[in-house]
């Protein structure tokens, strides 16, 4: 069994009254699977039913609210590989019954649908979040009902659970990547501008002490709300703020109105290139491609990878959902993520969760992106990090890359500089 972060007795008081409100037992439905690990939360019995010919799973994205334009799509991917198995065979022989819920860009209704897609909907595995206020919400869940959720998107890292598959990119696999490139492109006085919440601040932290050991600073750093569309005191403060390139970790739809206001202040690639960790293939058309062309993307995929894998999924996802749809790397993670479950729960020979967990460690997986594999002392997986810079078709080419996956990192242990940000 691999060793994971646990929360101290104090933390864990409020989480035992939101289990209580939540209820902790549900009545059978059908087989029981992952009753014999001696961890506490692995002795919660599950309902999940192995007794037909179908296995249930969760998908869980926001379909509403300020992060269903990006969630959406990933929806759609997840919708993709799941046909895709199913025509295969299945998994074990069972085809994949989806059970889908909307998060509706609120981290409450996340830990709530997913409550209820493990005890009532019984699913074997769950699909999905996106913010990490998503993930946080839900991670005590997923722990106490002993359920998986497989999590597409990349974050800041400063976290592990037995119950949580990270399938996006750690810190050393995005953020510390992008400021090595940053680095090497002579930009010195960084402008940081995020959503107000966990993974911008947090992520932000990362850079701010980046910086003071790589001989760059940070002239300022500002936060907007989630979902935020006004921007024009924070563009007038960039102008004037002497940086030499901007850090954005905005999310959403505040990415649209930052990059409008940015624009149409005279704002460019040439005098202010900008390096964004949230905005993909898709979020371009409606942020306006005379807004953002030439500007930098940092992640794991692009849709113009020249991989023999990555222009299969290209096609069939456009034979499926029209030539005018493109693909981005949450995406391409969760449309992974589905096939890395499938070969844990074959190599296990079980959907038991227990089971699946131990089995995880060490699969790999030929992806778009290339070569993922899970890393069992930590659930995250193998990637290679990517710049990108946008062009005139509204996709993003690749413009720098690691020479092989590199192994995740999320508590930045290999780097001195990180020390106690943990």
């Amino acid at each position: 069994m691999q060793k994971f972060n646990r929360l101290p007795r104090k933390a864990l008081l409020p989480l035992v009254a939101v289990t209580a409100a939540f209820g902790l037992f549900v009545s059978g439905c059908g087989a029981r699977v992952g009753e014999e690990s001696a961890a506490p939360s692995q002795l919660v019995k599950s309902c999940v039913n192995t007794s037909g010919s179908k296995i249930k799973v969760g998908f869980l994205n926001s379909l509403s609210g300020t992060m269903a334009v990006s969630e959406k799509t990933v929806r759609d991917s997840l919708d993709m590989a799941a046909a895709e198995i199913n025509a295969s065979g299945g998994v074990l022989g069972k085809q994949l019954d989806i059970v889908g819920a909307d998060g509706a860009s609120d981290p409450n209704t996340f830990a709530q649908k997913a409550d209820q897609l493990i005890r009532s909907d019984c699913v074997a595995a769950v699909f999905g979040g996106w913010t990490s206020a998503s993930r946080k919400a839900m991670k005590p869940v997923f722990e106490k009902d002993n359920g998986l959720l497989y999590y597409p998107v990349q974050y800041e890292g400063m976290e592990d659970s037995p119950n949580i598959y990270y399938l996006g990119a750690a810190p050393n696999q995005q953020i510390v990547p992008a400021l090595d490139w940053m680095k090497s492109k002579g930009y010195k006085r960084l402008f940081l501008v995020g959503s107000d919440y966990v993974f911008p601040r947090t992520a932000n932290k990362i850079i701010q002490a980046y910086a003071k050991s790589h001989d760059m600073q940070v002239v300022d750093e500002q936060y907007v709300p989630l979902g935020a569309t006004d921007f024009t005191t924070i563009a007038n403060k960039l102008k004037n703020s002497g940086a030499d390139a901007v850090f954005n970790t905005l999310n959403g739809d505040s990415n649209v109105a930052f990059f409008r206001q940015f624009a149409s202040m005279g704002l460019n690639p040439q005098n202010m290139p900008t390096v964004s960790v949230s905005i993909a293939e898709e979020e371009i058309p409606g942020i306006g491609l005379n807004n953002i062309e030439g500007q930098y993307t940092a992640w794991n995929y692009y849709q113009t990878l020249d991989i023999p894998e990555n222009k299969t999924f290209v096609a069939d996802f456009k034979k499926r959902y029209g030539q005018n749809r493109v693909t981005s790397d949450p995406m391409e993670a969760a449309y992974s993520s589905l096939y890395l479950w499938k070969l844990a729960v074959e190599k296990a020979g079980s959907f038991d969760v227990n089971k699946v967990r131990d089995a995880s460690g060490g699969i790999s997986f030929n992806a778009p992106e290339g070569k993922m594999t899970i890393d069992g002392e930590n659930h995250h997986v193998y990637k290679t990090p990517r710049v990108g810079q946008i062009n005139s078709n509204s996709l993003i080419d690749t413009i720098w890359q690691t020479d092989a996956p590199i192994k995740p990192d999320p508590y930045l242990k290999g780097y001195s500089w990180a020390q106690g940000l943990s």
